[in-house]
């Protein structure tokens, strides 16, 4: 069974999580000096509607990070020994008092981060193409005032301390059935990420759609796959529409959320009361396409000396033979929390999910 805890508040103290009992840490913050983001910030910090009104571009970004940075100290307390950090960022562009610039926010947040004590793991970039004709920023064709269009946001990873040890048989054990796939390895762990895709999310109020700015739940599965093992607990300290919850329930982790604006509420729980069909479904479409792997270097005449005897599958590594993947059988919501219970892999099962 896991479990998922969701408070409504501000991240930037987290009084109910003890130090040292989190694993994991994934969210796309606020976006410092993109204006849609301006509003909320100025309601943490009422000096920065001052800077912003002001045309005092630099002072309010760094009174934004500022804020930012509250949550990041707690994130540092929170986590346990050897714990990684993931935080989506994108830098940004704005005409400040008619000066156009960028405004670098994760550089910011990495000298901040390291200050603090984290070690920077290498980072992804995370490309997100527009094909849109009106992309290009400046004038255009004409030297010396067009600019670089921003396609890419970041995957900053850190860790706190050194690297993390699974010393006992159990330990042992529970990774090796947490691993993944050797393709996926060889997708995953690349530096620059492309055509993520997501969940659908039906936003009826406005207001909320613009405020989500979620990213997909490929995005948050994969690196909860990466930097954490099964009975984990994953903190999202700016959860949004819940898609960081969403992939610890399928990924057999605990987990905890904090979402400062309460009229997410009942989408986040909607989302999860309504999840077991599509995460069931997402897990046998994982293990459908570790097939079409295995047919693909059939077809190259490569061998593969491994099985997986709980999937009856042939793996390509030794450290693949254990991996094992399990249902969600029931999501029940309790006073503040979601408690989730599985069941064995069962292709007849996930047969009905399709």
């Amino acid at each position: 069974m896991t479990t998922h805890q969701i408070f409504y508040k501000n991240a930037s103290v987290m009084a109910e999580l003890p130090n040292e009992s989190v694993d994991l840490m994934i969210t796309s913050p606020p976006y410092p000096m993109v204006a849609m983001w301006d509003e909320i910030f100025s309601k943490e910090n009422k000096d920065i509607a001052k800077a912003i009104k002001l045309e005092k571009g630099d002072l309010a970004f760094e009174l934004m990070h500022k804020e930012l940075d509250k949550v990041w100290d707690e994130t540092f307390r929170v986590l346990k020994k050897g714990g990684i950090a993931c935080i989506n960022i994108g830098d940004a562009t704005r005409t400040i008092n008619k000066d156009f610039k960028l405004y670098n926010s994760h550089s910011r947040i990495t000298n901040y981060c390291l200050n603090k004590g984290f070690s920077n793991l290498p980072n992804i970039i995370w490309h997100k193409q527009t094909n849109s004709p009106n992309k290009f920023m400046g004038s255009g064709m004409l030297p010396v005032g067009a600019y670089v269009t921003l396609e890419h946001e970041y995957i900053l990873i850190f860790r706190k301390g050194k690297k993390r040890e699974f010393n006992s048989e159990e330990d042992k054990s529970n990774r090796m059935e947490s691993s993944y796939f050797w393709e996926e390895r060889n997708l995953w762990f690349s530096d620059i990420w492309h055509n993520l895709k997501g969940i659908k999310q039906d936003l009826n109020d406005q207001n909320l759609r613009k405020r989500s700015a979620a990213y997909p739940f490929e995005f948050a599965y994969r690196l909860i796959n990466m930097f954490s093992v099964k009975g984990d607990t994953v903190l999202d300290p700016y959860l949004g529409t819940g898609t960081t919850t969403l992939a610890a329930i399928a990924s057999e982790r605990n987990s905890v959320g904090y979402e400062i604006d309460s009229n997410f509420k009942n989408h986040i729980n909607k989302r999860i009361d309504n999840c077991a069909d599509y995460l069931n479904n997402y897990i046998y479409q994982r293990i459908e396409n570790h097939k079409e792997f295995l047919k693909e270097r059939k077809n190259k005449e490569k061998i593969n000396k491994h099985i997986n005897k709980n999937l009856n599958l042939g793996v390509v590594t030794k450290q693949e033979c254990e991996i094992e993947f399990k249902q969600i059988k029931s999501i029940n919501q309790n006073k503040d929390h979601f408690d989730v219970t599985y069941k064995k892999y069962s292709k007849e099962n996930l047969m009905s999910y399709l």
